[in-house]
C-alpha cells in the first residue's frame, strides 16, 4: 500500500477518535441536563402537592368559619332580642358583629395561605387612598345608622315616609341599609346615609292620629243638619279615640259649594282602615239624608250666528 494511503488512513482514524471523544462529551451533558431537570419536576409536583394542602386547609377553614359565623350571628341575635333592646338596635349590633368575625375569618385565612400580613398591610396602605374613597358611601352609611340608632326617629314597626316619597313600614335597621315593607308588600332599601340626612315623617310613632275630611255641600242645605250628620257618622264608625274631641265646621266658601271638614282622632295603626270606612260611610249617610253634594259643570251654549 503506498504512503500516502497510510498517512490518509492515519488521520482519519485521529478524527474519528475526537469525534467519540465528543460525542461522550454531549452524552455526559445530556445526562447531567436529564437528572437536573428530573429533579426539578420532582420539586415542583411536591410544592404542587403542598400548595394544594394549603388551599383545601383554606377552603375548609372558610367554609366551616362561615359557618360558625352564622350560628354566632343567631345567637347574639337571640340574644338581644330577649334584652330590653329594641329590634333596629338589635339588628344593627348583630351586623357588626358579624361583619366583624368575617374580617377575622379573612385575616385567618390569609395567614394559612401564607401571605405575609405585612405584604397586606403595605397593599391597602398603597391602595389606601382609592379604597378611602370607595369606601366613603359605606362609612356615612355606617355613621347613618349609629345616629338613627341613637337618635331613634323612627324604629322597627314604624309606618314612615322620606322626603323621597319612599313610604312603608320599617322591617330592619342594618349596618349600611335600613329596609322598608310598602303597603303593596314592595321591599324598598335606602341608605343609612341618606336617611339620616333627610325628612323623615313618621306616622306612627304617637299612638293617635288626626283623621280629617273635607265635604262640599251646596248653599241650599242646612249647615247644622249637616254638621250633626257628620259627626254622628264619625261616632258610629267605631273608630273615634274617647276623650278626644270631634269637631265638624266651615272651611271655606268655594264657588259652588261650601266646603265643610270633619276632624277627628283615630288609632295610628288604624288610619287608612279608618278614613277608607269613613270616605264610604259618609258618602251611604248624605244619600240617605238627602244631602246632595254638588260637583263642577260646564255650560256650554251654542250659538248659531246666520
Amino acid at each position: 500500500m503506498p504512503m500516502h494511503q497510510w498517512i490518509q488512513m492515519s488521520a482519519d482514524l485521529e478524527t474519528g477518535i475526537e469525534e467519540i471523544t465528543q460525542a461522550g462529551e454531549v452524552i455526559e451533558q445530556a445526562g447531567v441536563s436529564a437528572s437536573t431537570i428530573s429533579i426539578l419536576l420532582e420539586r415542583l409536583g411536591e410544592l404542587a402537592v403542598a400548595a394544594g394542602l394549603t388551599l383545601l386547609r383554606a377552603v375548609i377553614v372558610g367554609v366551616i368559619g362561615w359557618y360558625i359565623i352564622k350560628l354566632i350571628s343567631r345567637w347574639v341575635r337571640s340574644l338581644l332580642n330577649r334584652s330590653s333592646l329594641d329590634d333596629g338596635m338589635a339588628g344593627f349590633l348583630t351586623s357588626v358583629i358579624t361583619t366583624v368575625l368575617r374580617c377575622l375569618l379573612v385575616v385567618i385565612i390569609i395567614g394559612i395561605l401564607g401571605i405575609p400580613m405585612s405584604s397586606v398591610v403595605a397593599l391597602v396602605g398603597s391602595a389606601g387612598l382609592a379604597i378611602g374613597l370607595a369606601l366613603q358611601g359605606c362609612l356615612t352609611n355606617f355613621s347613618g345608622g349609629v345616629l338613627i340608632l341613637v337618635v331613634k326617629p323612627f324604629k322597627v314597626g314604624d309606618y314612615i315616609i322620606d322626603s323621597d316619597g319612599n313610604e312603608g313600614t320599617v322591617t330592619a335597621i342594618d349596618i349600611i341599609y335600613t329596609k322598608l315593607l310598602t303597603a303593596d308588600n314592595r321591599t324598598v332599601t335606602i341608605p343609612n346615609g341618606t336617611l339620616a340626612n333627610s325628612t323623615v315623617i313618621n306616622t306612627t310613632r304617637e299612638p293617635i292620629r288626626r283623621l280629617d275630611f273635607n265635604v262640599s255641600i251646596s248653599y241650599e242645605e242646612n249647615i247644622d243638619r249637616v254638621k250633626k250628620v257628620l259627626l254622628h257618622t264619625a261616632q258610629e264608625s267605631g273608630f273615634v279615640v274617647e276623650g278626644q274631641e270631634s269637631r265638624a265646621f266651615v272651611a271655606s266658601f268655594d264657588p259652588s259649594a261650601v266646603k265643610i271638614t270633619l276632624r277627628f282622632w283615630v288609632q295610628s295603626e288604624a288610619y287608612w282602615e279608618a278614613k277608607w270606612a269613613m270616605q264610604e260611610a259618609i258618602k251611604k249617610q248624605f244619600d240617605a239624608e238627602g244631602i246632595s253634594m254638588p260637583f263642577d259643570q260646564l255650560d256650554v251654549h251654542v250659538v248659531n250666528k246666520q
